[in-house]
């Protein structure tokens, strides 16, 4: 038996998880509390400086709408100051009084006296007094580096603004409250979670004491062992758990005499489990069928349950069961329609017991389809090639036997015929090279040499080659960006791939046409196009321009050098970068070749 470790025990999982609880429970208790207190706090701060205001406001109106002509009452800011003097209080930094044209007439601090007088030029001041409206803000003092809370109040003199009340209220007293309200509460929580570990550790103990039995009891079953029992600590749930394993031992033990019969048809049942898998009686009725085999027959166990199967295989008009009882070979079922090939093959065994009474067959179904695919692209792909191979190899013979006859000596026909030879030779070279550059790609036995290149300067260069070797008039339009784009890919690679598709662009345009080059930044990639108005491609066939050896125009492809692998090597050469490649078309007017390759902006502006 393989000891589990403390770590790794459902002991230390109950205590982890009873803790987590506990956790999750004291944290939103302490979030919900904490922060409904503190603004709780905060309000009755506010509201008590707030609430002493009206008095202050109520003897500055008096002053300010004071008649000062006499010579015996004392001028307007000896009066406020003095009415601040009374309104100190040690919550309080500062109280100032501003009058409607916003100038200070007196100041709480007797340190900061020279204000008076002075302009105020606070927002706050101003918003009050033009709406007459009450404002306030808090925020962070960094001279005393502590939060403070201000608030402007209107006077009033009936319906007109005389001035206004600017106070500094100290609000950091509430929040070292808070603070020390926090470290009582995490105190708390901690002492908490201390007990609740160690009860914790006691319930789970209990718990995991019968389970320990019942696992010790399985490891003897798995043994053969049926004789022990597991004790019952308790009639609850765990204790009936017990009480069930109990009987399952039992049952088991009972069970044990009746598997030897049905061993040997479960043992061939479960060898061909991969596949779809169907078992009959001695009569060839289905008595079993797996999921595999409902989905690849495409019918429902409820149907075929009890059927024969030669009908649910629809073999009925070629064998009969005894025909499928002495079947030594496979048998390919062909349930192709004319859209979708679909080929199954049926391997079937016999199920017999030592005395050779045969209790029924057991058929095993594979899906071959893609293997039959594969067979048949391969047998076109061989074909092909030797088409094209041919071609080349019959021209070249028959001006060879004209050149050997004679023709050698023409001083007009020799040039001619061995110039017809060179070109069918290179057109040839051209083939090989391509079919093993495919061909390294198939077995992966390449290399990707990925390297960080500005895409617009490399994808111009390659434009302003083609630009200057081009021999029809045809016009280049370029749609790419006027900035750097820097990609990291195989410089090699990507050039091949973009020549394949400019060089087919250029076959296909007409002369007067015109080949448009785009760049586009995507999310995570840039899409790079290439359109010509050529002559199309069919909808039909506009999915198989990447397949080997496909050509729109066969006759113009080859009388233009192309081996119809151009395109089928660059999709193989962009997926292996990471990026994808296909096509658009309308017959008639012109095809666009697009790809894209990974690009990460944040990875760029590093590298740079």
């Amino acid at each position: 038996m393989q000891k589990v470790s403390f770590f790794r025990s459902i002991h230390l999982k109950f205590v982890l998880i009873y803790l987590l609880l506990i956790i999750i429970a004291m944290q939103i208790i302490g979030v919900y509390f904490v922060g409904k207190l503190e603004d709780r706090l905060v309000k009755n701060f506010q509201t008590a400086v707030e609430g002493r205001l009206p008095l202050l406001e109520y003897n500055i109106r008096e002053e300010l709408i004071k008649d000062r002509s006499g010579a015996d009452i004392p001028p307007l800011e000896t009066e406020v100051h003095n009415l601040l003097l009374d309104f100190s209080a040690s919550d309080i930094s500062e109280v100032r009084i501003i009058n409607n044209r916003s100038l200070i007439i007196g100041t709480s601090d007797p340190s900061n006296q020279k204000i008076v007088g002075q302009k105020m030029t606070d927002v706050m001041v101003k918003r009050t007094l033009t709406y007459g409206e009450k404002e306030d803000r808090l925020f962070l003092d960094k001279q005393s580096d502590g939060r403070v809370w201000i608030l402007t109040y209107p006077i009033k003199s009936g319906d007109e603004i005389i001035g206004a009340i600017y106070v500094v209220a100290k609000i950091e007293t509430v929040f070292e409250q808070m603070d020390e309200i926090n470290n009582i509460f995490i105190t708390g929580t901690a002492i908490a979670m201390l007990i609740t570990a160690i009860l914790g550790i006691v319930l789970a103990r209990m718990i995991t004491r019968p389970i320990a039995d019942m696992k010790r009891q399985a490891t003897a079953m798995a043994k053969g062992n049926f004789s022990r029992k597991v004790k019952v600590y308790g009639p609850d749930e765990i204790g009936q758990l017990a009480q069930s394993f109990n009987h399952l031992t039992k049952k088991l033990q009972e069970a044990q005499a009746m598997t030897d019969g049905e061993r040997r048809k479960l043992s061939s049942v479960l060898t061909f489990m991969t596949d779809g898998v169907i078992a009959t009686d001695r009569k060839g009725r289905i008595i079993l069928i797996n999921e595999r085999a409902v989905e690849m027959l495409n019918v429902s166990r409820e149907t075929v349950d009890g059927q024969p199967v030669i009908e649910v295989l629809q073999l009925e008009e070629e064998y009969s069961y005894e025909d499928l009882l002495e079947e030594r070979e496979s048998l390919i079922l062909d349930y192709s329609t004319d859209k979708y090939p679909y080929i199954l093959r049926a391997n079937i065994s016999v199920i017999q017991r030592e005395t050779g009474f045969v209790n029924g067959l057991i058929a095993v179904l594979h899906d071959i389809t893609e293997q039959e695919k594969l067979d048949a692209e391969r047998r076109e792909f061989v074909a092909n090639v030797s088409h094209e191979l041919r071609t080349p190899l019959t021209t070249m013979r028959s001006y060879l036997e004209a050149l050997s006859e004679g023709a050698l000596h023409d001083k007009e026909l020799a040039p001619r015929f061995l110039s017809v030879t060179q070109y069918e030779t290179e057109r040839m070279i051209r083939l090989v090279n391509d079919l093993l550059n495919l061909s390294k790609m198939d077995s992966r036995n390449y290399e990707i040499n990925a390297n960080w290149i500005d895409f617009v300067k490399f994808f111009n260069h390659i434009i302003d080659r083609f630009d200057m070797m081009k021999e029809r008039d045809i016009t280049f339009k370029r749609l790419l960006p006027n900035k750097v784009i820097f990609v990291e890919v195989d410089e090699d690679k990507i050039t091949q791939v973009i020549d394949n598709i400019i060089s087919n662009a250029l076959k296909y345009s007409p002369d007067g046409g015109q080949i448009t080059f785009r760049l586009k930044e995507l999310d995570g990639k840039v899409e790079i196009s290439i359109s010509d108005q050529g002559i199309g491609i069919p909808k039909d066939n506009i999915d198989r321009v990447f397949q080997r050896f496909y050509r729109v125009d066969r006759a113009r492809t080859r009388q233009l050098g192309g081996t119809g692998l151009g395109l089928a090597i660059a999709k193989e050469m962009i997926s292996a970068q990471g990026g994808e490649i296909w096509a658009k078309s309308k017959e008639g007017k012109g095809t666009t070749i697009l790809f894209t390759l990974p690009y990460d902006p944040v990875q760029e502006d590093d590298w740079s």
